[in-house]
C-alpha cells in the first residue's frame, strides 16, 4: 500500500463522471494528494454534486472555477475577428475552451503548490494535446500525468465494465441515466457529439441528440429579427426587435451590452430558430478521421453577422491577406492547441490591426435554421459609396479608364491563348483544349 500523499500533489481535471471519478480514486491508490479542478465555462453541470461526489472520493480540496467571462472576451470573440473555421465547416468550439479551462488549472496549480497535473483525455484524442501544449507553455516545470496513456492504466480499464467494477470497489456512485450511445463536450459555445453509435459516419444522429437547438420541425412560423453592433470586430450590443418589427431603428427593442449576456441572448434566439447544427467528419491534429456533430448556436450568428459587416467595412486586399493567413492560421492555432505560443501572440497583433474598421451595425433574422442578412450600416467606415458604385450616375468614376485596365490585364492572356491555339493546331477543336474530358476510370 503506497502512503497516501507520498507521491505528491496533483491538480485533477475533474467531470465528475466516471472516467475521472475512477481517475481521482487510482490516483490516491498511487500515492498521490488529488485536488480536483472544474472549470464554469458554460455548460450545464450541476456543480454543488460534482463538489461533493469529488470530496467522498478522496480529494483533498475541490475548485470551481467561473471563466466564463474569460472565454467569451478573450478566446471566443478573437475568432469572430478572425472568423475562424476548421476545414470550412467547423466553428472550433472545444478547442476554444481549452486554453481557459488550462489557465485556470495552473492558477490552482501555483495556488495549492501541485507538482502534478492530470486529466482524463483519451489517447486517440485532440484535447490530450490541447491541454497538454498549454500547461507546458504556462508552467513549463509541471509534470502531466495521462492515465489514459499510461499502459498500468488503460491494460487495466481496458473498457467500461471495469471501471464499474472499480466504482463499485470504491464505492463511487454512478448515476444511472437513459443510455445516450455517445459522448458529449459542452461549453458555452456549443456541445459536440462523438463516439459510439456516430463512429458510423454513414449513421444519422437520432433526434433527440440534439440538446441546444429545435428540430427546425419545432421552430416558430415568423422570423425574428435583431440587429447587432460591432466595434473593432467585437459585437458590443444586441437589440431584439419587437415581434413583426421589421429592425430598421437600431434603438427599437430590447437592448443587451455585457459580453456574457450579448453571448447567452445570442444562445437562446440561435436555439430558438434552429440555427447552428452541423455534422462532419474531420481530420485530427494526430492524423485520425473522426466524425463529430457539433450544435454552435450564437457563434453561427456571430459569424455571419461579423462577414457581412466586413465587406462593408474592410479594405479588399486586407480582407484577402487576412483570410488566407489569419483566419486558416488562427483556426490552425486553435484546434491543434497552440493558442499559447509566439505565433499565436503574432497572429492575434495582425489580427486586432485588420479589425480597426470593422465598425458598425449588421440587421439580421433568424428563421427555420437560417440566418438572413437584412441589412447593415457603418456611419465611420466610408469605404462604399453608393453614388460610385450606381448604375446611374457617373460620378467622379471615368468609364474610359476601364479600357486601358482591361487592355494591362489581358496582355499575359492574349499570349496564353496564341501559345494553346498554336500548340492545338487549325485542324483541332478549340474545346478539345480549352475543356479537356475528365475521365472517371
Amino acid at each position: 500500500m503506497v502512503a497516501p500523499g507520498s507521491a505528491g500533489r496533483v491538480l485533477l481535471a475533474y467531470s465528475g463522471g466516471l472516467d475521472t471519478s475512477c481517475i481521482l480514486a487510482w490516483l490516491i491508490d498511487e500515492g498521490y494528494e488529488v485536488v480536483a479542478f472544474m472549470a464554469d465555462v458554460g455548460q450545464e453541470e450541476d456543480f454543488a454534486a460534482a463538489e461533493k461526489k469529488a470530496l467522498a472520493i478522496g480529494a483533498k480540496k475541490f475548485f470551481c472555477v467561473d471563466l466564463r467571462r474569460e472565454f467569451v472576451e478573450h478566446l471566443i470573440y478573437p475568432s469572430v475577428q478572425a472568423n475562424c473555421i476548421y476545414e470550412g465547416v467547423y466553428l472550433l468550439g472545444t478547442s476554444l475552451a481549452r486554453p481557459v479551462i488550462a489557465r485556470g488549472m495552473m492558477d490552482i496549480v501555483e495556488q495549492e503548490q501541485c507538482q502534478f497535473v492530470s486529466h482524463g483525455c483519451t489517447g486517440k484524442g485532440n484535447d490530450q494535446v490541447r491541454f497538454e501544449l498549454a500547461f507546458y507553455a504556462l508552467q513549463p516545470k509541471i509534470k502531466v500525468i495521462a492515465p489514459w496513456r499510461d499502459p498500468v492504466f488503460y491494460n487495466r480499464f481496458a473498457g467500461r465494465g471495469a471501471l464499474l467494477e472499480y466504482a463499485a470497489q470504491k464505492n463511487i456512485p454512478v448515476f444511472q441515466t437513459a443510455a445516450k450511445p455517445w459522448s458529449t463536450d459542452e461549453n458555452l459555445h456549443h456541445i459536440s457529439y462523438e463516439a459510439g453509435i456516430l463512429e458510423d459516419p454513414d449513421t444519422t444522429p437520432p433526434a433527440d441528440m440534439w440538446k441546444l437547438t429545435k428540430d427546425l420541425k419545432a421552430t416558430p412560423s415568423e422570423p425574428e429579427r435583431l440587429s447587432i453592433t460591432f466595434k473593432k470586430g467585437i459585437p458590443v450590443e444586441v437589440i431584439v426587435h419587437p415581434s413583426g418589427a421589421e429592425a430598421v431603428a437600431s434603438t427599437e427593442g430590447t437592448k443587451v451590452t455585457d459580453p456574457v449576456e450579448v453571448y447567452l441572448t445570442l444562445n437562446a434566439l440561435a436555439r430558438k430558430h434552429g440555427v447552428g447544427r452541423i455534422d462532419i467528419v474531420e481530420n485530427r491534429f494526430i492524423g485520425v478521421k473522426s466524425r463529430g456533430c457539433y450544435e454552435t448556436p450564437a457563434g453561427t450568428i456571430l459569424r455571419k453577422a461579423h462577414m457581412d459587416l466586413e465587406g462593408l467595412t474592410m479594405d479588399r486586399d486586407v480582407r484577402k491577406h487576412r483570410d488566407a493567413f489569419l483566419t486558416t492560421g488562427l483556426s490552425s492555432v486553435l484546434y491543434n492547441g497552440y493558442w499559447f505560443s509566439p505565433e499565436r501572440e503574432f497572429l492575434q497583433a495582425c489580427l486586432e490591426k485588420s479589425q480597426e474598421t470593422v465598425n458598425g451595425r449588421v440587421r439580421l433574422s433568424l428563421y427555420c435554421g437560417n440566418v438572413i442578412i437584412e441589412g447593415r450600416y457603418s456611419d465611420t467606415e466610408k469605404l462604399y459609396d453608393a453614388e460610385q458604385a450606381s448604375m446611374d450616375a457617373i460620378g467622379d468614376f471615368v468609364p474610359e479608364a476601364t479600357s486601358g485596365f482591361i487592355a494591362i490585364e489581358s496582355i499575359r492572356l492574349k499570349k496564353w491563348g496564341e501559345a494553346r491555339n498554336s500548340k492545338a493546331g487549325a485542324s483541332m477543336k478549340p474545346e478539345s483544349v480549352y475543356y479537356p474530358l475528365t475521365k472517371t476510370d
